[in-house]
């Protein structure tokens, strides 16, 4: 294992740690505006290497590097027939007995004078912002990072300027890599008609055309059949005519997807690299976020593939879920190839972009313990007391978060057996960029 290896390993675990410490940034200072009393900041869990008080929080880090957590006073309300600094330690049954034993240690951290300064206590709209603080900094450093690459360093751009064109007709599930022209091979319609490498097309049967997407659009909608290409070559504007043939091609949106007897030409377009404007990164930020809810929703099916990369030896999926190691590793393989320096950059923060996309959505799933959960429970509180309001009745009382702890354990055992699963698989059977 050489020492890019373990740089480029190093490098995307500390950009992994920081995102996890400024996810929990954007809980904590919305709490310390609204008064909560905030007694620990901690990135980590488990036992702690450092920590240092600033004021009436901890700030520290914690051995295991797998999350991260800041701690508010009164979490959980009392019952609501209970005095809110006297809780009743009777118990009808197990979960009853867990849920009084949570809200007794929740209630050990008030203090006289704090009465004002626990969470539960504060307005609904100032809890859904401190609980939706931390996934708005996972996206906020997502756009900022997409916004890196894209308005920094560029993205490749197709031009409808032909770079090859393609001699002979070769099957969808092939490609000229793959194998040669031969002698049974029917030539393509742009070999017949003649264009040439430079060719820029401005029109398809006379409908004009200004990028690469839209003219093959308007070829493979066409279909088979003759239509005009309006082509500047040089200095010049000339007409050609070419005889579109029907394919099965694989989807301009979706690769693994085959498209039945669409127009086919026959060229490549000319890649360049270009610089992006605002409304692109935002534009690509949608998409990148309709795919993340996409994956989220396949991650039980995901996670019965980890499971059997890990324990029968198969394949892992290249688009299946991955865990803090795999990440790492990930980043060490690309530290480690030969891809110029420049690749290397804009791979590493591509890739902790779309790190932080994915932990804000997952943490936005409406289930304790995640942020998600106490979003809810704020908007569900919002909604309850705006109701009483309009029809005059008494305001309700606090959202009992504490009724839903038997599903937050089980939760975060869940998730602690995916996680672990996930780290298992990463190092017996990792993903590998080469394969």
């Amino acid at each position: 294992m050489n020492w890019l290896y373990i740089a480029g390993f190093l490098v995307l675990f500390a950009g992994l740690l920081l995102s996890i410490a400024l996810h929990e940034i954007g809980h904590l200072v919305p709490a310390k505006i609204f008064g909560i009393r905030v007694t620990q900041y901690m990135v980590g869990f488990g036992p702690t290497m450092w920590s240092r008080r600033r004021g009436e929080t901890e700030y520290g880090v914690k051995w295991i590097p797998l999350g991260g957590y800041i701690r508010m006073i009164g979490m959980l309300p009392p019952r609501p027939s209970d005095d809110p600094n006297k809780l009743r330690n009777v118990s009808t049954g197990p979960w009853q007995g867990l849920i009084e034993n949570a809200r007794a240690v929740a209630s050990e951290e008030i203090q006289p004078g704090d009465e004002d300064r626990v969470f539960y206590r504060k307005p609904w709209w100032q809890k859904v912002i401190v609980m939706f603080g931390g996934p708005a900094m996972n996206f906020v450093l997502a756009f900022g990072l997409f916004a890196i690459i894209m308005m920094g360093f560029g993205v490749p751009v197709s031009k409808p300027v032909v770079s090859t064109v393609s001699q002979c007709v070769i099957p969808a599930t092939q490609t000229e890599q793959q194998r040669e022209c031969r002698p049974s091979d029917p030539p393509t319609p742009a070999a017949k008609a003649g264009l040439l490498p430079g060719d820029r097309i401005v029109s398809v049967g006379g409908k004009p055309v200004s990028t690469w997407d839209a003219a093959t659009a308007l070829i493979r909608a066409h279909g088979a059949g003759r239509t005009d290409l309006g082509v500047v070559r040089g200095d010049k504007e000339i007409t050609v005519g070419v005889d579109l043939i029907a394919q099965d091609r694989p989807s301009v949106d979706n690769p693994d997807k085959i498209e039945k007897n669409v127009g086919f030409l026959g060229v490549a377009p000319t890649i360049v690299t270009e610089k992006q404007g605002p409304g692109y990164v935002v534009a690509q930020m949608w998409d990148y976020t309709e795919r993340t809810v996409v994956a989220m929703a396949n991650i039980p099916k995901k996670m019965v593939g980890v499971w059997q990369a890990a324990f029968s030896g198969e394949k892992r999926d290249p688009n299946g879920p991955v865990g803090i190691v795999g990440a790492g590793r990930i980043g060490g393989e690309i530290a480690a190839s030969s891809a110029p320096l420049e690749n290397k950059i804009i791979f590493f923060v591509n890739l902790l972009a779309a790190l932080n996309l994915a932990v804000g959505m997952f943490n936005l799933i409406p289930l304790l313990p995640l942020d998600g959960g106490h979003i809810v429970g704020g908007l569900w509180e919002g909604l309850k007391r705006g109701i009483a309001r309009i029809r005059r009745r008494p305001l309700p009382g606090y959202v009992d978060v504490a009724k839903a702890l038997p599903l937050t354990y089980a939760m975060a055992a869940l998730l602690l057996v995916m996680g672990g699963l996930l780290i298992y698989a990463d190092l017996v059977n990792p993903i590998r960029l080469s394969g």
